[in-house]
């Protein structure tokens, strides 16, 4: 295995720091990731922490992949943000057959890129599906060479296939990139460097081989613990790093500016009792949200079986982890933004794009309060009927 891959993520994430900061004007402008950098992030492997070993990835354990996203984020969150996709797209890996994952990862610079399930249906034919439909918010599917799309099947009689759970199953099917339509629709308030565009297929057919399910953690076929945690969970700690990273980088900017700082007929706000207070507190509150969530992913990994997945009470505690580090970390950006005055609000001060980016993230399902009332419901012995 080459050395590169064997070296600690963190690390690699590290040395694209400068880099990363760099072009974050041009990520902001363009809406893209400038090419030069691009390859630097495909070099480095960092697209394919996620990825299962015998699909030439390097199967990263959880904790070690949200403190490189993190580390990637707090340069720029777009950056964190598209590997972090990447990442969680490549999960559907552990579910595909060995030829499938041959023709889509084995050009290193493939990666995935789909949108979130809609109401769209592929109608079941012989030896696959044929897919007529639009999706929205395809992170990174400007830099992707394969495309996937969850839909329902329609069975040749009209009726909706089920899954296990007696519910219409949710199939995802993927595609090379050439054969989709992108759509450009990306024009928000922040992380825009994402790219998250739409876009649509029309009559695609797409073979057996190139679907599976992400709904059904026990059909996987790739062994290890990493495969163990659901896809739901690990996406929900992909979000929670990027979240973790722009609320570090914002803290210390502020840490940095009230030492420099001295409003108006006053002293610096470094010297004013309750700024070293409120900064304290909001130290404590990211530290402890980032320490609750890395213990949380050590502990159940170091126990997770290689075949079965984790049970519902783990997967309670990483959504419970994740959730309390995304809304953490929004607070402590919130903190460090109103105590920041003038200085926050004018493009290209270090607050103004990280403030627009977590106000972006955290309108993400993923940091919905609902996650608490689910919790508790399995912390109370009455768990929803489906807990992913």
């Amino acid at each position: 295995m080459d050395t590169q891959t064997t070296m600690d993520p963190v690390a690699r994430a590290r040395e694209l720091g400068a880099d990363i900061t760099a072009a974050a004007d041009e990520i902001e402008r363009t809406r893209r990731i400038p090419s030069p950098l691009l390859e630097r992030l495909h070099d480095s492997r960092l697209f394919r922490m996620l990825l299962p070993r015998s699909a030439d990835g390097d199967e990263t354990e959880p904790a070690l992949y949200v403190a490189a996203v993190e580390e990637l984020a707090g340069h720029d969150a777009s950056i964190g943000w598209n590997v972090f996709v990447a990442n969680s797209s490549a999960l559907i890996a552990a579910f595909l057959e060995p030829a499938a994952n041959k023709a889509i990862f084995a050009d290193p610079r493939t990666f995935i890129s789909w949108g979130p399930p809609g109401a769209s249906r592929a109608q079941a034919a012989d030896g696959g599906y044929r897919l007529t439909g639009r999706w929205d918010f395809a992170s990174g599917c400007r830099q992707a060479r394969w495309m996937g799309a969850h839909c329902h099947v329609l069975e040749a009689d009209g009726s909706l296939r089920l899954n296990r759970f007696g519910r219409p199953t949710i199939r995802t099917l993927l595609f090379p990139v050439e054969q989709v339509t992108l759509i450009d629709t990306w024009q928000t308030i922040g992380l825009r460097g994402t790219a998250s565009d739409s876009y649509s297929v029309e009559d695609l057919f797409v073979s057996e081989t190139f679907s599976s399910t992400r709904e059904d953690p026990t059909l996987r076929r790739e062994r290890g613990p990493l495969y163990a945690f659901t896809m739901p969970g690990l996406y929900a700690c992909g979000v929670a790093a990027v979240a973790l990273g722009i609320a570090r980088a914002m803290l210390s900017e502020f840490i940095a500016l009230a030492c420099r700082k001295a409003p108006r007929n006053l002293s610096r706000l470094a010297d004013n009792a309750v700024v070293q207070a409120d900064i304290a507190r909001a130290e404590a509150r990211l530290g402890s949200a980032r320490a609750y969530l890395m213990e949380t992913l050590v502990t159940i990994y170091a126990q997770a079986d290689e075949v079965a997945p984790i049970e519902v009470a783990d997967r309670a505690r990483v959504r419970l982890a994740c959730t309390n580090a995304i809304q953490g970390a929004a607070e402590v950006v919130d903190f460090a933004y109103k105590q920041a005055g003038v200085d926050a609000i004018f493009p290209g001060s270090p607050f103004e794009r990280r403030f627009r980016d977590m106000h972006t993230l955290s309108q993400q399902i993923q940091a919905r309060t609902a996650h608490f009332e689910q919790v508790g419901q399995v912390l109370l012995g009455t768990p929803p009927e489906v807990f992913y």
